[in-house]
């Protein structure tokens, strides 16, 4: 069954996010290599194991909000899915290499959410 497998949390002052989340919630926020700046989330329970995990991007646009992805395992079905039951994709299925494939999308009423396939042959 298609569970949620990340969120994204868009940030207009990395440091200030990272900063908040980490003391309100402890969470492990750490810069991934490369060109963009991306952070990981490690989140963990009261036991103190490893949770969902997710990442913070900078903010593209005023209205971006946080975004909690769903893994599926065809996004391409999952996506035609959303078409038919009258939701809309506003970023088309979008290669992430190696890793997989992404695409957010808009429910009947109005609410952002991703769908993530796991792909190590994403080209």
């Amino acid at each position: 069954m298609p569970t949620i497998t990340h969120f994204m949390i868009p940030a207009d002052e990395m440091e200030r996010a990272k900063k908040f989340y980490t003391e309100l919630f402890g969470w492990k926020i750490e810069k991934h290599p490369g060109p963009m700046e991306y952070y990981g989330i490690t989140t963990a329970n009261e036991k103190g194991e490893e949770c969902l995990g997710g990442g913070m991007a900078r903010r593209e646009n005023p209205q971006e909000t946080i975004v909690n992805y769903v893994d599926v395992p065809s996004i391409d079905e999952f996506i035609a899915k959303v078409e038919k039951l009258g939701g809309k994709i506003v970023l088309p299925k979008t290669v992430v290499p190696e890793i997989g494939y992404t695409a957010v999308c808009l429910d009947t009423e109005n609410n952002t959410f991703g769908l993530w396939e796991t792909n190590p042959n994403a080209k």
